[in-house]
């Protein structure tokens, strides 16, 4: 293969480039990407560094690896599946699969790595234990959230604004130092703790000059956690070996054995999920070596660093995991291995230590998870006598049908693994989403299935629809290949496919649809097309799981907010859920109209925004236990603008 077929062959990743007073810089989430490409050696990207503006990158040379191919593009020369999406992005070599988000897309990098080198069992153990290192999405995982946004985010702040953050630490950091000083549970750690255990009984016994170098050390820092022990640091690094390092067979005494597990000691943080060193490592490595500069050239801040023990330990450990002192040199970072003030040192205020985000969000939903006492009947009459009832529109097309017996195989549901009745019901589904979607829409419309899972909605949108641009989004990668398969079939020139988050798609579209978007997910479809200006056609599912959220709170829409408190809408929502065939009718009745009051209080929260939103029931109301349909319209004409505020 020459190097120009290699080259096409390539998958084109595409990074941001700001500036600062002028003058280029990198984000966070390309130094991260930039960092990952070279810890683990891999060449299978054209990467280009994506401007806004005409900007030369001859001063970032030394921040990118000299073995990766990089170019130089602006934002208005980017692909268009690329140009609706936050960068970092990757889209593959066909043009219509765009995987966009710092997760989604340092995960795609690792799996690449293997790809080429099955052999890389350091590049494995990034993803960490059953391959789920940073997969759970920002929207729903707390952890997530704070390694891909909150981190970032606060340094890149702190870097904008250093003086007026004097000794104040950022929340985020301050979240991270309290978990990394929290004992870490692992899989299989009784076993590890076992050996612990013998170990600090066998030193007891036999104190080496080592040992008393310990004791000393401790002594003149008895301020501080104590350092890992060497147990889990041996563990941690055998891990990440390319050559597998045969495990010890010696077995514990019988005293270690009977030692119960509660009583067995707790393994401390090495890395920041426990003992390994994995993708969110590599995420938190650019993030802190940067604070910490920042920290230690200006005397203000330098003196904060008492109160981050444990992220310190943290950095200088990262330093010991092998490819990781070569690689942030190619990324012109160089890391050092600054100490814990000694002196002075006092317990912290309350003012110095704050509840960490994950505690604040812990004891909220310790909050929403209180049992609740009583059915929903008084919180149906509370509402019936303020007015409020479940109000369902009549169904404008209730007969409407696609032609299935002449659609192509690939767009039948019964194509796929479902059972003959699930099938049916699920096309059934389809003819009322694609029914309301055909009354939208208009030649050049471009139309997004949000969460599409494997595409059947989407698929048969862009089949109904040739004259409309139709984009598949969801999260699960496996699932968006299958229906870029299915459309490859088809042969449809009108799709596209983007695996991110919801908040990673900021490009125009005029119609939204989402078929059983799982709890907050319908709130946030309708977000983004509120955002968006956008009309949406949304079935709403797992009204159980619904609660608080980043960017809304429930009830969502004044009249529900001055008559319900968050636990007896909470009610509603867990009720919502009671409309399986099996259960009783008059429990199945009920369940219906909390459905319908919880949807409309979606309906009216839209209403303020300037929409006309309908709820209605799908036809027939056998098709699906979660048989509603929120059809929203902008009042005003609308207009193909970018989702600016994600």
């Amino acid at each position: 293969m020459n190097h120009m077929e290699e080259t096409q062959r390539r998958l084109s990743l595409y990074l941001e480039v700001s500036s600062h007073n002028e003058e280029p810089c990198l984000p966070l989430h390309t130094s991260i990407v930039l960092f990952l490409l070279s810890y683990c050696k891999c060449k299978s990207f054209k990467l280009y560094l994506v401007s806004t503006e005409p900007a030369s990158t001859q001063s970032l040379k030394s921040q990118i690896p000299e073995c990766l191919d990089v170019s130089e593009t602006q934002t208005e020369f980017l692909p268009q599946l690329v140009r609706g999406c936050r960068l970092p992005a990757v889209l593959d070599e066909t043009g219509r699969l765009c995987r966009a988000g710092l997760a989604v897309v340092l995960r795609y990098i690792i799996n690449k790595t293997l790809d080429a080198d099955p052999s890389r069992n350091d590049v494995l153990a990034l993803l960490g234990f059953k391959k789920t290192c940073l997969k759970a999405c920002a929207e729903v995982s707390k952890w997530t959230r704070l390694c891909e946004i909150g981190i970032p985010s606060a340094v890149e702040e702190h870097l904008r604004n250093p003086t007026n953050q004097y000794q104040q630490l950022p929340l985020p950091v301050l979240t991270l130092e309290q978990r990394l000083a929290e004992p870490v549970r692992v899989h299989n750690d009784d076993k590890i703790r076992r050996k612990k255990l013998q170990e600090q009984r066998r030193n007891k016994k036999n104190e080496s000059a080592d040992g008393q170098r310990d004791t000393d050390w401790e002594s003149k820092s008895s301020q501080l956690p104590p350092v890992c022990d060497e147990l889990e640091l041996r563990a941690a690094l055998a891990k990440l070996s390319v050559n597998p390092i045969p495990a010890l067979t010696t077995r514990e005494n019988s005293e270690i054995r009977k030692v119960k597990t509660t009583d067995l000691p707790p393994l401390e943080h090495v890395f920041a999920e426990g003992l390994y060193f994995t993708l969110t490592d590599v995420v938190l490595l650019p993030c802190i070596h940067k604070y910490l500069v920042r920290c230690c050239l200006q005397a203000h801040n330098a003196s904060t660093l008492h109160q981050l023990p444990h992220l310190l330990r943290w950095y200088n450990r990262v330093q010991e995991v092998p490819g990781v002192l070569q690689a942030a040199t190619e990324c012109g970072m160089t890391l050092s291995s600054p100490q814990v003030p000694t002196s002075g040192l006092s317990e912290p205020s309350a003012e110095d230590n704050p509840t960490s985000l994950l505690e604040e969000e812990e004891n909220q939903e310790m909050i929403t998870q209180l049992p609740f006492v009583g059915g929903p009947r008084p919180t149906m009459t509370k509402l019936k006598e303020n007015g409020i009832e479940a109000d369902f529109a009549p169904h404008p097309c209730p007969a409407w049908t696609l032609p299935w017996d002449s659609l192509p195989g690939a767009i039948n549901p019964t194509e796929g693994k479902m059972s003959n009745i699930r099938a049916d019901r699920k096309r059934q589904q389809l003819n009322n989403l694609v029914a309301m979607v055909t009354q939208l829409a208009r030649p050049g419309y471009t139309v997004v299935d949000f969460c599409s899972g494997t595409g059947h909605v989407g698929i048969a949108l862009a089949h109904t629809l040739p004259d409309c641009q139709v984009i598949l989004i969801e999260n699960k990668e496996e699932s968006l290949v299958r229906a870029q398969s299915r459309s490859a079939e088809l042969g449809l020139n009108n799709i596209g496919f983007i695996q991110a988050n919801l908040d990673y798609f900021t490009g125009p579209f005029h119609v939204g649809v989402g078929l059983h978007a799982c709890g907050v997910a319908t709130d946030m479809v309708m977000e983004h097309c509120i955002q968006a200006g956008a009309a949406f056609v949304v079935s709403p599912c797992c009204y159980g799981f619904i609660q608080n959220a980043v960017k809304f709170t429930f009830p969502k829409s004044k009249r529900f907010q001055e008559t319900l408190t968050y636990k007896e809408h909470m009610i509603l929502c867990r009720f919502a859920d009671q409309t399986a065939v099996q259960l009783p009718p008059e429990r199945r009745l009920i369940g219906k109209q909390c459905m319908g009051l919880v949807d409309l209080d979606r309906s009216w929260a839209a209403e303020t925004h300037g929409y006309s939103v309908q709820v209605m029931t799908m036809e027939p109301e056998s098709c699906s236990p979660k048989n509603n349909m929120l059809v929203g319209r902008p009042l005003q004409k609308i207009q193909l603008t970018g989702n600016t505020n994600a």
